[in-house]
């Protein structure tokens, strides 16, 4: 067959247009009026009676009003503010109290028939308050973002100052800004003249722009600082713990914005006000914006989180903005399955609408693909459309549980973030570590005795295959940053050089962690290629900052020290234990992505406070039903299967046609690239040949990264060397359209003369017939009347049937509904 020639390609297209129509999506845009005062039932003012301690404290308040139908609203700028005694306090028009003298003072907020009052105290007016560079100064610069990573904390600065990122080294920033440049930068005769302030203010030169305001606290601290005589502090009272009022905050339509406010805890219990002196962040933009005072405005309907930052401390408070949707109807909560309690709660909730249940043929396509990684043949869907309705779906779910293939493709999804790859850990290696990979999940070995057996293996990388996660992560900073990436969904690398920028990791998480695989140790084994892993009994990891040697500390839990016992078995046990609130989460969030095509968390291995789950209660939820089901893979992945919520029509409506966190329908996603080789393969009837397998192999069973085939590459088959599900490519390109249309791949298996194409041709067979065997092997489904119309068409008019026959193969192989998964 080498001199016939292949598909007729233009041919091809235009049965290609005949039989496929591009969708159409919709857009809908929100508006809403803003009445902000209304008839309030009733209206308090919080945090309820502040003491204003010192002359530098001040109080930022906020006006709530609750109505009669229950909603609240922040009214603290739509009221008219004023104060009784301005001798004593003032209050800004947005609700900032300021002290002036020792006393107590009535505030009020009024407007129209609306007024609440609430009593400030204003006390230790006549003490020093001398302004203390590390918990007010550093703070300030951080506010200004003068030290954020694209200005001044850049690690090698801009425009000849460099600052510890986000102020992480007080005491080298203290010398930057008082020693370097020869004091020039600060002048504490003048500290109106200093370089530091002037060029933020814009009187100066400053690439950067304006970075402060004289009536700002940020120029305040820093100004008063010089002023003062720009002394350190470095005994300054630790700072201990962030939190922000009003907390979690339904607004309804026509509300839309809320003021916040951060108070800190020091070490010696103090609390104050420091809202005016964080730094905010919005885990969402588009959704809404929070300003420098922590007044958060919502641009669309939505939920964010705003966190604040101060020194290392974090906070954050989910905010929720909710608009009338016309048409919106709420739709009963089904209460057999947690997945669509929690599910269809957060759609009621957000006012979207579900999408329809999917068809019988989109479920076992589904199904088949997000389980086994596999089309199920004809007579499959044959006998499921046959059999009961009323449980045909669940018998599926369960039989594809207990298929061999369910074996073969979860380990493929674990081996490719453990990095089972030949050239990191010799081709044996790869081969050994991916079949226990496999075993454990056949023998069914809970999920948290799986990562047990990964942390605390000794041995052989050869007879004992979990030790090549040591073999892999060789010291005991990618040790470090893999297995909380991977088991916690913690992506701690920034924290390796400096504390993290956003987050609360600090340089002590990440070397505290690092200490439980300072004692492992790797010598070559008996056998070629061979390593063993073992317990060296000694080792420590220094802090490179401090040079304080680490005790080895779970990240966000406790030291876990124990000299009899080996630090890798200790930090196994926490970290699979129901204590630890990480490993759980991760590991649903990961399954969760792999049925679903997103996570509840998104990206999946991205745990933190800035980016919160889309549901809550969806996650914590099924990690409870996890836990308390002993960490069992088959009985989290039958929950949701069964549930409707994945079972939903990827077809959207009017009223979810936005939403892409929600679940409200299900997601299409390009099938993964040995799912997309294997379903070739069955549509052609055409097998791939593998070096060094059986002639039957399937791709979903290849058992090492390193083995390269361009079909595979071009989908986006990852390499295996990053602990991320980032590696694996899933964004349709244009080498991947040219592998499909012309490459060898494709072409040699739609011509082969052992294949279907040729054995269809051949049959006997009338056009109909062979058109719907066709799609019955590629789509699960019969054709529609116009699919067959065209169909049935081109392949009458050919004059040879067999080209015919390879066209409407490669038309089927190459539209949407064959190459994604819906």
């Amino acid at each position: 067959m080498s001199g016939r020639r292949g598909p007729d390609f233009r041919g091809s297209l235009v049965l290609l247009a005949a039989l496929f129509a591009a969708p159409t999506a919709s857009s809908r845009g929100e508006d809403a009026a803003v009445d902000l005062v209304g008839t309030p039932a009733s209206v308090e003012i919080s945090p309820a009676s502040p003491v204003l301690a010192g002359r530098r404290a001040n109080a930022r308040l906020i006006v709530t009003a609750t109505y009669p139908d229950g909603n609240v609203r922040d009214l603290t700028r739509a009221l008219e503010w004023s104060s009784a005694d301005p001798n004593v306090a003032v209050v800004s028009p947005t609700g900032l109290a300021t002290p002036k003298a020792d006393g107590t003072v009535v505030l009020t907020a009024r407007k129209g028939s609306v007024e609440v009052s609430t009593t400030v105290k204003v006390e230790g007016m006549a003490n020093p308050a001398p302004v203390s560079f590390r918990r007010d100064v550093v703070p300030a610069l951080s506010q200004a973002s003068c030290n954020m990573g694209a200005c001044h904390g850049t690690p090698t600065g801009k425009g000849g100052l460099k600052l510890s990122l986000r102020g992480y080294l007080p005491d080298q920033d203290f010398l930057t800004l008082s020693r370097e440049s020869g004091g020039r930068r600060i002048n504490t005769l003048n500290a109106d003249a200093s370089v530091i302030l002037r060029k933020p203010l814009g009187e100066s030169p400053h690439e950067g722009g304006i970075r402060l305001k004289r009536d700002s606290k940020a120029f305040e601290y820093i100004r008063d600082w010089i002023a003062e005589g720009a002394h350190d502090d470095p005994a300054a009272v630790e700072a201990v713990k962030l939190e922000i009022l009003p907390g979690a905050r339904v607004l309804n339509a026509p509300a839309k914005t809320q003021q916040l406010v951060v108070m800190l805890t020091l070490a010696d219990g103090t609390r104050k006000d420091v809202s005016s002196i964080c730094y905010y962040d919005s885990s969402s933009p588009d959704v809404a914006e929070v300003d420098s005072t922590g007044y958060v405005t919502f641009k669309n309907r939505g939920e964010v989180a705003i966190i604040a930052h101060f020194l290392s401390l974090v906070a954050n408070v989910r905010l929720t903005h909710l608009v009338d949707v016309p048409g919106f109807t709420a739709v009963d909560v089904p209460q057999d399955n947690p997945v669509d309690r929690a599910v269809y709660t957060k759609l009621n909730r957000m006012r979207i609408a579900p999408s329809e249940a999917c068809s019988d043929a989109e479920f076992i396509r589904r199904a088949y693909l997000d389980v086994i990684g596999a089309l199920p043949r004809p007579e499959e869907v044959d006998a499921f459309l046959k059999d009961s309705p009323a449980d045909r779906r669940a018998k599926v779910i369960d039989a594809l549980l207990e298929r061999p293939e369910f074996y073969d493709f979860w380990a493929l999804k674990f081996a490719d973030v453990l990095r089972s790859n030949g050239r990191l850990i010799e081709p044996k290696g790869a081969y050994v570590f991916h079949r226990w990979i496999r075993s454990a999940l056949e023998s069914g070995m809970p999920m948290d005795q799986f990562v047990r057996n990964l942390l605390a293996s000794d041995g052989s990388t050869f007879s004992n295959p979990a030790t090549n996660y040591y073999r892999i992560s060789r010291d005991p900073e990618t040790s470090t940053e893999t297995t909380a990436q991977l088991f916690l969904g913690v992506r701690i690398q920034c924290a390796k050089c400096h504390n993290h920028p956003f987050e609360r990791w600090t340089q002590d998480d990440y070397y505290g962690f690092a200490a439980f695989f300072s004692q492992v140790g790797r010598k070559p084994g008996a056998l070629p290629g061979e390593e063993v892993v073992y317990a060296t009994g000694g080792g420590e990891v220094k802090q490179p900052r401090t040079g304080k040697v680490m005790p080895p500390k779970a990240l966000g839990g406790p030291k876990l020290e124990d000299a009899a016992v080996d630090r890798r078995a200790r930090l196994a046990s926490w970290l699979t234990s129901k204590e630890n609130p990480f490993f759980g989460k991760s590991l649903v969030n990961r399954v969760w992505y792999h049925l679903m095509g997103r996570g509840i968390v998104e990206p999946v291995d991205d745990f933190r406070d800035s980016n919160p789950a889309s549901n809550d209660e969806l996650l914590d939820g099924l990690t409870r039903d996890f836990v308390a089901g002993g960490y069992n893979l088959k009985s989290l992945i039958r929950t949701v299967l069964q549930s409707r919520t994945y079972q939903l029509s990827a077809t959207t409506n009017k009223l979810n046609v936005d939403d892409a966190v929600y679940f409200s329908h299900a997601t299409t996603k390009l099938l993964p690239a040995e799912v997309l080789l294997d379903a070739i393969c069955d549509v052609t009837g055409s097998p791939n040949a593998f070096a060094g397998l059986p002639a039957a192999a399937h791709a979903i069973q290849l058992p090492d990264g390193k083995m390269d085939d361009p079909f595979l590459k071009t989908f986006g088959r990852p390499a295996r060397e990053l602990a991320c599900e980032c590696e694996r490519e899933s964004d349709s390109n244009l080498s991947q359209a040219l592998q499909l249309i012309g490459g060898a791949t494709v072409n040699n298996k739609l011509r082969s003369d052992a294949g279907r194409i040729a054995g269809l041709a051949k049959s006997g067979k009338p056009p109909e017939a062979i058109t719907e065997d066709l799609y019955m092997i590629a789509f699960s489904r019969t054709p529609t009347p116009a699919e067959m119309e065209a169909a049935v068409k081109h392949l009458k008019g050919a004059k040879d049937l067999r080209p015919a026959v390879e066209d409407l193969a490669w038309v089927l192989i190459n539209s949407k509904e064959f190459l994604f998964r819906h």
